[in-house]
């Protein structure tokens, strides 16, 4: 079945504009589905209300987005109302932006430096961050409310390639780089570098965390997929399996499933908590041979995205289609035809897919199915269950497959 286009945002061209630098190598939605984000090429970064471009796609078909401000937004004359009420911003990065991520705080999680009592800034819970990760090794950290600049993270040398907050509101940012290294900061601690991830020998590509932050999954050349600790900051285990480059990975909604995507024309779902392979789709057939699986052969899949449904994948690759996936069926129940692109991200709701490419944004509507209770039950338990505890359970083995995904 063919997907069907719900909009399209459309970066500006001029007549001097090559297509060189006009990479739009990431899209995101803030958590809690107020703004819309992505890298239009060159330096430059747009921020529009979610809510907005939806009612402009409705209004206008798959146009561009007006400049317009919802006029149902409350107009209160309280400071903090006109503070949070959204609008678009235009922020100039200063150098090619290669990843972006939104993070939000949570009051009653403090900053894990406990020495230091004074800090420069208060992040509070009306507060909405933007981190962009920039060609030159610098991440900046934005108030997505007033465009202003915040933070000048330092440390990386090399391409920061991909950023990701902890889901769990501590503001704690990982970020992942052609250095060869992860590296954690602390942004309530006014962006205190905490730690170093060592362990991958070549680029890393992206990162991903785990829905209640305990784990971290990295992957980057080399075939490396690695599953980090971040109570402990060690290494868990480093899952094989991939025969080329991984590029991109992320976690299910209740943290039982891990999807990682491949030059090797391979979607991999994993359990992360035992290190299995539980399902593979794929963009090539029949499936490459190792040998084969590590050349370019127009079916390199660049990116991944789980649905908040826990249900449906998305997948993004070289022969110019998007796909969706059930994780339970062998095929894409939907197609969608996208050149060149290189990004893709579900919406907070799951309603919509982003895909980024050539500077613009193209939405597809996602399918939709209402969950079985039983799947609904299987995420309630696993959220808080990992696969060993769930093997443990005086239930009968068919039950046991079914919460681990394996049937």
């Amino acid at each position: 079945a063919r997907s069907r286009t719900v909009g399209e945002l459309l970066a500006p061209t001029s007549p001097f504009d090559k297509k060189c630098g006009r990479e739009n190598w990431t899209v995101a939605f803030a958590p809690d589905g107020s703004y819309f984000a992505w890298s239009q090429g060159h330096r430059i970064v747009k921020l529009v209300p979610w809510s907005q471009c939806l009612n402009n796609f409705l209004l206008h078909g798959t146009k561009n987005v007006a400049n317009s401000i919802s006029t149902r937004l409350p107009r209160q004359n309280s400071d903090s109302s006109q503070k949070n009420k959204p609008c678009e911003h235009i922020i100039d990065c200063g150098d090619i932006v290669w990843s972006l991520a939104f993070g939000s705080s949570v009051p009653e999680k403090q900053s894990r430096c406990v020495n230091i009592e004074w800090h420069r800034f208060k992040f509070g819970q009306d507060q909405l961050l933007l981190a962009t990760g920039l060609n030159n090794g610098r991440i900046k950290i934005w108030d997505v409310y007033t465009g202003k600049l915040l933070l000048n993270l330092m440390d990386h040398t090399e391409v920061v390639r991909d950023l990701t907050f902890a889901p769990d509101g501590s503001l704690i940012l990982v970020s992942a780089s052609r250095d060869k290294t992860l590296r954690v900061w602390d942004l309530k601690d006014d962006g205190n570098m905490m730690k170093v991830l060592r362990g991958h020998q070549n680029w890393v590509y992206g990162c991903a965390f785990s829905p209640d932050s305990s784990i971290l999954c990295s992957v980057g050349a080399s075939k490396a997929v690695f599953l980090w600790d971040m109570d402990k900051y060690s290494m868990i285990r480093k899952l094989e399996g991939h025969h080329n480059d991984v590029v991109a990975c992320e976690f299910s909604p209740d943290g039982a499933l891990l999807a990682t995507a491949s030059y090797d024309t391979r979607v991999y779902v994993w359990d992360p908590h035992i290190g299995v392979i539980l399902m593979e789709f794929g963009h090539l057939f029949p499936p490459p041979t190792p040998i084969f699986a590590g050349g370019a052969n127009d079916r390199w899949v660049r990116s991944v995205s789980f649905s908040h449904d826990g249900l449906h994948i998305a997948s993004l690759a070289d022969d110019k289609m998007v796909r969706f996936w059930r994780i339970d069926e062998e095929y894409p129940v939907q197609v969608a035809p996208l050149n060149n692109g290189l990004c893709c991200t579900f919406s907070t709701d799951g309603s919509v897919l982003a895909a980024g490419q050539d500077g613009s944004v193209y939405f597809w509507a996602t399918p939709r199915q209402v969950s079985s209770l039983q799947h609904l039950c299987r995420m309630a338990i696993r959220r808080v269950m990992p696969t060993s505890q769930v093997k443990n359970l005086p239930i009968p083995s068919k039950v046991v497959e079914f919460l681990c995904y394996q049937i």
